[in-house]
């Protein structure tokens, strides 16, 4: 009877320890996803001045930062978070790309999508969001090499823009990309 007591008391906890530091290391991811979004809205106002006032106009953006490879096949992944501008909430979110065709490169991107209104930024958040693509190609250097380019991602309810950060890609594919909460984060 005392070994079971024992074990109980244990496990909770071990529990209670574990669900205490799985919040911090949470509260440290949300803080790092959210330090990286806002240091792109830097770059991406650095890069298109303009765009600061279109955001300060916004209902809501969402900015995303992916690293990808491509070598016939290729992929990216990222973190980011959609923000409501009058409620001021910011909803953590992840993104992920593949693609396949005549292509080859490596590049560190940044994307920002700017709503019209606030029903299109909920569906971003509640339903994330799916895209295909065709051919492109970008390229950087150095922080200083940075291009944004407005319209090079179609969406209903909105504008976007990416920024090529470091890195080449080039070629022609099929692909798509997937937005969606993050359920570790949110």
């Amino acid at each position: 009877m005392e070994r079971r007591k024992i074990l109980i008391t244990s496990a909770v906890l071990t529990t209670l320890l574990v669900g205490g530091a799985y919040a911090q290391d949470k509260a440290a991811q949300q803080a790092e996803v959210k330090a990286k979004a806002m240091q792109t809205l830097q770059e991406f106002y650095k890069a298109d001045p303009a765009i600061k006032d279109v955001v300060s106009k916004a209902p809501g953006y969402a900015v995303f930062t992916t690293y990808g490879l491509s070598f016939g096949v290729g992929g990216a992944g990222g973190k980011g978070l959609a923000h409501d501008s009058k409620s001021k909430k910011d909803t953590y979110m992840s993104i992920a790309q593949a693609s396949a065709g005549l292509q080859i490169g490596a590049s560190d991107t940044r994307y920002l999508f700017v709503f019209n209104d606030t029903k299109s930024l909920a569906d971003f958040i509640d339903s994330g969001w799916d895209a295909s693509a065709g051919a492109g190609a970008g390229a950087g250097t150095r922080k200083e090499d940075s291009n944004v380019k407005a319209g090079a991602i179609v969406f209903t309810g909105g504008q976007a823009y990416v920024l090529t950060k470091a890195g080449l890609q080039a070629g022609v594919a099929l692909g798509g990309s997937k937005v969606w909460k993050d359920k570790d984060l949110n």
